[in-house]
């Protein structure tokens, strides 16, 4: 994500608690209609299989060495060039088997022409080395001794930034020594190399879109717990154990209440660590939030719905995915109720309806401005932050409406019957629908007509009363 860092610390200053959230609205995914294309385009006539990568930064300079082999298969015949999303890195070399293929950088895309016509079908490799100075998507504090990954993933590694494109993972990062790290999946080796530098290695089976890959490498002070189906492991430079344990001391019951409302239990082990600066960030097994929330947490136990709404991502964004941008409610909206609802459970119901109408106030602020828009976009352009409130507000208020109109049963039946309908997979707004009906046993194409299809109109301004007329006394 792109960062609004300064409105959002504005933003915190101002507002604690139940509207802490909208600080998110401010830094969603740096995707445009431009960026969104690309996706599309590069990985058209692919299907990525797997990318095992090396990650070398150097935290100090602030840049880093990368190199990727990623498994394909050509979705048609006659294939003569592949395209990938390279951000702002530096190309060194590609090859396929040791031999050299010809390349060109052409914006933000790397085009590798395929030494012979493929066919549909047919398995690839392709060797990619790479090198490059980051100005977003990856954080280097050198102050802390720390690297960590924000979106998007296509300014660290090569790969497919589209958010429908899975594929599973094989991630070795090599720091200084004496860091701890995280990332992606199981940790399957960490060695000790030359130069003062250790290596960790981990491996993501289940196939994953390549926005949740990332890691995080720091002086780290660490807690753990246990979870529902593995470890709770949590990190920070600033905090110590004790407090760690306090910040996060709702997170396996998170794990559990969303495990029942998604009707699948989250298995695996999970991270939450806090890092210099983010506004939070949700990757595939571990999240990264700000040592400055960690701190307000520990301070006030309730303003925890950032913590919430990042392990709500584990269900819906990670595993049931947006297929595209323009759908990105489906991600964000989702997300952010659902921590509203983790809040309702563990503060009571008026905690629960504060959240509601911080939602509501600002989607009346939308259509008194004009800004009101479907919650479906055909073009996520250069996203504002009313488009923001959008996906993240709205979504979430219209989800509580649907809630109101269904009777609880009947919702959480469908969120159910959704999630593990579509979990491993990409979705777009129809297939939230289906599931609602197919649990309702009612036809929904009003109420989604009327809140996610199109706009309600601005309520009418009264009309000024007439001035009395002067006296003729």
């Amino acid at each position: 994500m792109r960062h609004a860092l300064s409105q959002t610390a504005r933003f915190f200053s101002r507002y604690r608690g139940a509207a802490a959230l909208w600080a998110l609205a401010l830094c969603a995914a740096p995707w445009t209609a431009s960026a969104q294309s690309a996706a599309a385009r590069a990985g058209a006539n692919i299907d990525v299989l797997h990318y095992s990568a090396r990650i070398e930064p150097d935290i100090a300079a602030k840049t880093l060495r990368g190199q990727v082999s990623i498994r394909l298969t050509l979705r048609g015949d006659n294939a003569q060039q592949i395209e990938f999303d390279a951000g702002d890195l530096e190309i060194e070399r590609v090859s396929e088997n040791g031999k050299a293929l010809t390349f060109e950088k052409i914006e933000q895309r790397l085009r590798i022409r395929l030494p012979a016509p493929g066919r549909a079908g047919e398995r690839r490799e392709i060797d990619i080395a790479y090198r490059g100075a980051p100005r977003y998507g990856l954080e280097f504090q050198p102050e802390r001794g720390e690297v960590y990954t924000i979106f998007s993933t296509s300014q660290w590694l090569v790969c497919i930034d589209a958010p429908s494109e899975r594929a599973t993972l094989d991630l070795t990062l090599t720091v200084p020594s004496g860091l701890k790290a995280v990332g992606n999946g199981r940790l399957v080796s960490k060695s000790a190399l030359g130069g003062r530098r250790d290596s960790f290695r981990w491996r993501q089976d289940v196939a994953m879109p390549s926005y949740v890959y990332g890691f995080a490498a720091g002086r780290y002070n660490e807690a753990s717990a246990t979870g529902e189906n593995g470890s709770l492991r949590f990190l920070s430079a600033d905090l110590q154990s004790a407090q760690l344990r306090k910040v996060f001391a709702d997170s396996a019951d998170m794990m559990r209440f969303f495990g029942r409302r998604a009707g699948i239990r989250f298995r695996g082990d999970y991270t939450q660590a806090l890092v210099a600066k983010t506004v939070g960030q949700e990757l595939d097994g571990f999240s990264l939030m700000s040592e400055a929330y960690g701190r307000e947490v520990l301070e006030k136990p309730e303003n925890e719905s950032l913590i919430a709404h990042e392990l709500a991502h584990q269900w819906w964004g990670n595993m049931v995915t947006c297929r595209d941008w323009g759908h990105f409610w489906l991600n964000e909206g989702f997300a952010n109720f659902m921590a509203a609802a983790y809040v309702q459970h563990r503060f009571g119901d008026a905690a629960y309806r504060e959240r509601v109408e911080a939602w509501k106030r600002r989607v009346d602020k939308l259509r008194e401005a004009g800004k009101d828009h479907a919650l479906v976009y055909a073009s996520w352009n250069k996203p504002s932050a009313d488009d923001r409130a959008v996906v993240y507000q709205k979504g979430a208020y219209v989800l509580h409406l649907l809630r109101e109109e269904l009777g609880e049963r009947a919702f959480w039946r469908g969120v159910r019957g959704y999630t593990r309908a579509y979990y491993g997979h990409s979705v777009v707004t129809a297939d939230l629908r289906k599931a609602m009906e197919r649990a309702s046993g009612r036809d929904l194409s009003g109420f989604f007509a009327r809140w996610v299809e199109s706009v309600e109109p601005a309520p009418a301004k009264p009309e000024a009363a007439a001035k009395p007329e002067a006296s003729t006394k």
